[in-house]
């Protein structure tokens, strides 16, 4: 059985922690705040506003496949740097009729 106490706890220390302090060291991405990363990591699980999908905090009330697919993102943006964080902030900004 899946222990969904160590999903959200690594939700919580990419996202919350991991993204804002990589932003930080290299500079020049659109987003560096922890609740900027929550925003486009959810959006982008949901392909919408999350908060129309899930009651906050949303980590702690996703469903296993959306909190694997959440970290999945995550490790994206971790991996693959500020273009990454783009695209995937665009698509955010998208869903919620910001572009």
């Amino acid at each position: 059985m899946v222990d969904m106490t160590d999903l959200q706890d690594e939700y919580d220390r990419k996202v919350n922690r991991m993204l804002p302090q990589v932003a930080a060291a290299v500079g020049g991405w659109p987003i560096r705040f922890d609740h900027c990363f929550g925003r486009v990591v959810l959006d982008n699980v949901f392909e919408d506003e999350w908060y129309g999908h899930v009651e906050s905090p949303a980590y702690k009330n996703l469903s296993e496949a959306q909190i694997r697919e959440a970290i999945e993102i995550a490790d994206r943006m971790l991996q693959e740097g500020r273009p990454a964080v783009e695209e995937l902030n665009d698509k955010s900004l998208e869903y919620r009729g910001k572009l």
